[in-house]
C-alpha cells in the first residue's frame, strides 16, 4: 500500500550546528519532528486535537542513518510518510534530502497513546486520516 508524502522544506541554520561546522546529531531529531508536527497539524490533528481528545502519538523506537553531512546554509527537503500500519503499530519513514541526494534517513515507530488509559490503543480514524492512511 502507498501512503501520503508530506515535504517539509527547511534551511540549516547556525543554532543547529555542532563545533565541527555540521549539524548536530540531536537536530536530526529536533527537525524530524517539526516536520511530523506540521504533516498531522496540516492534515487537522495538530496540539488542539490532542489535548481536546487526549489522544496522541507516541515515539516507541527510532532507528537513524547519517549518510551526507549537513551544513550551514543547506537548503534541505524533510519527506515524511507512513510505510506500514499494522495492529496499532504505525511505522513512519523521513528522509532528509539536500538537492535529491538522502543525507539522513529516519524510521520511527509509534503508538496511538491515551492520556486517560496510560496505554496505546486502537487509532481513531481522524488520526489514521491525518496521516495520510
Amino acid at each position: 500500500m502507498s501512503y501520503t508524502v508530506f515535504s517539509y522544506p527547511f534551511m540549516i541554520k547556525e543554532v543547529y550546528l555542532d563545533t565541527f561546522g555540521h549539524m548536530n546529531n540531536a537536530m536530526y531529531l529536533v527537525l524530524f519532528e517539526e516536520a511530523r508536527w506540521e504533516f498531522i497539524t496540516q492534515n487537522g490533528y495538530g496540539l488542539k486535537k490532542i489535548m481536546e481528545t487526549g489522544l496522541g502519538p507516541t515515539i516507541l523506537e527510532i532507528k537513524l542513518k547519517f549518510l551526507k553531512e549537513l551544513r550551514l546554509r543547506d537548503k534541505i527537503i524533510i519527506e515524511t510518510q507512513v510505510t506500514s500500519y499494522q495492529n496499532r503499530i504505525i511505522n513512519i519513514g523521513q528522509k532528509m534530502l539536500r538537492e535529491n541526494v538522502i543525507c539522513c534517513e529516519a524510521e520511527f515507530t509509534i503508538g496511538f497513546f491515551s492520556l486517560k488509559e496510560r496505554k496505546i490503543v486502537q487509532p481513531s480514524d481522524e488520526w489514521l486520516k491525518a496521516l495520510g492512511i
